[in-house]
């Protein structure tokens, strides 16, 4: 006896998603990170998720534990992409000038265009980085990112090109001050000064402003680096 289509048919539509994991990971990630971005943690739903997805919720709990633990992967993904990203700048072969003008350009481009991290950012700053710190290799991913700008740092002293006294951590949350501010604030300043900040002019302004502003800090002749001169 032939057996019924409607008894067959389940099983041939979830054989595919049982050989690959992968991709129902993925594709629970892609709509999760949907989610959050938009709702945040607390008004994120796992149904939605899973109507997105087009996955089931048995999945997203077998994989991901629950909400929780799905909002934490989403987290380290997006932290792993950013970090990944800059580890394709190659800084370590780079002349100190075009490394950090390269570092600059990247994260300032990567802000514009990844509103999913910043919103993400901006969910981890409310709750006080209190899932951020559970991801155990947080840390570690973002020490070749300092190590490269010391490196960076470190060469163009000797060169003659950057002043001695800059400390990388520093210098860094100022590239991201520059590179988020104006996305983060956009609608409050685009009001206060009549300018509309999403324009693609205003932004180009902006990016090379900001570029010849970090630029200019790092000079050796830079005011700051002559604060204890005679």
């Amino acid at each position: 006896m032939t057996a019924s289509p409607s008894r067959n048919e389940p099983a041939r539509a979830a054989g595919p998603r049982t050989r690959d994991p992968e991709r129902t990971r993925r594709a629970i990630l892609d709509a999760a990170r949907e989610e959050f971005c938009t709702h945040g943690l607390n008004g994120a739903r796992i149904e939605r998720i899973t109507r997105k997805s087009r996955e089931n919720t048995r999945m997203i709990y077998h994989y991901f534990g629950n909400k929780e633990g799905l909002y934490l992967a989403v987290l380290g993904a997006v932290y792993g992409e950013i970090r990944a990203q800059e580890r394709q700048l190659d800084l370590a072969s780079a002349d100190p000038l075009e490394g950090m003008r390269r570092l600059i350009g990247f994260t300032f481009d990567f802000f514009a265009t990844r509103s999913d991290f910043l919103a993400l950012i901006g969910s981890e700053n409310i709750q006080r980085a209190r899932f951020l710190r559970q991801l155990p290799d947080i840390q570690a991913m973002t020490t070749p990112l300092t190590d490269s700008i010391r490196d960076l740092l470190a060469r163009g002293h000797r060169q003659g090109v950057f002043r001695a006294d800059v400390d990388a951590v520093q210098f860094y949350v100022s590239i991201v001050a520059q590179s988020q501010l104006h996305i983060s604030n956009r609608f409050t300043l685009s009001v206060l000064f009549d300018e509309d900040l999403t324009d693609p002019g205003w932004l180009a302004a902006r990016r090379a402003h900001s570029l010849d502003l970090l630029m200019s800090y790092l000079g050796a002749g830079a005011t700051g680096a002559r604060r204890g001169a005679p």
